[in-house]
């Protein structure tokens, strides 16, 4: 039975072989450079603190590999569509099943053979993935310093191989079900990204409680800006907190009242330049060139918001990459067993 699923297996496994491979030569091609790149242009800019234009360049470099190498976030979901949900529902359309419970193999071998050797090969062939893509990626990794980011984050480390064994396990299991191929396989798809879109939006922030940490007001790193068709408020610029995940940055009272309007009725001028081209930005992200005259009344009207108000950022530091990486990982493996122990009592039971 083993011989048999590896046989049947062998098409898929050989394109897998072949696509690795040539992942890693494109890699191993342009890996070398893009380290010397990082290692001669970025390093020693770091030394004068004054990188953003040449990490711009750099970054800019590699944008379209950078871009290619986002076709890793996909490839679970892929082979939970095109190894998965066929598995079983293939031979269950074309009733093929029938005869291999008739050659002396129970069901439930039969269907825990194919889901150990196809399953493992999944896993396997994600870890491999993303382990090269890693390698490949560490300089841009340190440049851009936001490993916690959507993309990042499942393109990295240990939640990719879970990614894969979910989809896998999902495909088999609405194989199963629905017993028809093409069916089964949209629905992996949807139901896959479905379950990767809810995690990372509605899970994942909460896996462990967030840092506050509270801080006096700093009138350069402020702008004037509003949300929509809001009022003028002071907007603070996000922490440079490198590779940590930054949920907020309020400004909040001692009660945590949010700072509103407050400051429209209490620096009118500022307020009212913002909108009229004063220079100060209105995105948040501080003050841009501005005339000295608009910069004396900001940091006037920051002095007179700091009596009363204060910054709280709420983020997640970088030393807990790895445990969010592992318990992503646990909790998309532990669905994977779920599915997996559904499918075996599904042919055990419900499949005549």
């Amino acid at each position: 039975m083993n011989w048999l699923s590896l046989r049947q297996f062998r098409t898929q496994s050989l394109v897998a072989l072949v696509a690795l491979a040539a992942v890693a030569v494109v890699l191993a091609v342009t890996g070398p450079d893009l380290a010397h790149a990082y290692a001669t242009l970025v390093k020693p800019c770091a030394a004068l603190n004054d990188c953003d234009a040449v990490k711009g360049v750099f970054l800019g470099k590699y944008a379209l590999l950078q871009d290619l190498s986002l076709v890793l976030e996909a490839v679970p979901g892929l082979l939970g569509v095109f190894w998965g949900a066929p598995l079983v529902a293939r031979e269950l359309e074309s009733g093929t099943y029938r005869l291999a419970w008739t050659q002396s193999v129970s069901r439930t071998r039969w269907l825990v053979t194919k889901l150990v050797v196809v399953g493992l090969a999944s896993v396997l062939v994600v870890g491999l993935l993303t382990l090269m893509v890693g390698w490949w990626s560490s300089p841009l990794d340190v440049v851009t310093a936001h490993r916690f980011g959507a993309g990042a984050f499942g393109q990295r480390g240990v939640a990719p191989m879970g990614y894969a064994a979910l989809a896998f396990a999902l495909g088999v299991a609405l194989g199963l079900l629905i017993r028809r191929t093409l069916p089964a396989m949209a629905a992996t798809l949807v139901l896959f990204t479905a379950i990767r879109v809810a995690v990372t939006l509605w899970v994942r922030p909460y896996f462990m409680a967030p840092v506050h940490v509270a801080s006096a007001l700093n009138p350069n790193s402020m702008g004037i800006g509003s949300s929509g068709s809001g009022p003028m408020t002071l907007q603070p610029n996000a922490p440079n907190l490198p590779n940590a995940w930054v949920y907020s940055v309020d400004i909040v009272d001692k009660a945590g009242h949010a700072l509103g309007s407050y400051v429209t009725t209490l620096c009118p001028a500022v307020a009212a330049g913002s909108g009229g081209g004063s220079g100060t930005r209105g995105d948040g992200g501080g003050t841009a060139q501005v005339p000295q005259r608009a910069q004396d009344a900001l940091h006037a009207c920051v002095a007179k918001v700091a009596a009363t108000y204060h910054q709280v950022v709420t983020y997640q530091p970088a030393n807990r990459y790895w445990t969010f990486q592992w318990m992503e990982a646990a909790l998309f493996v532990a669905l994977a067993l779920a599915l997996v122990g559904l499918s075996v009592w599904w042919v055990r039971r419900r499949l005549g």
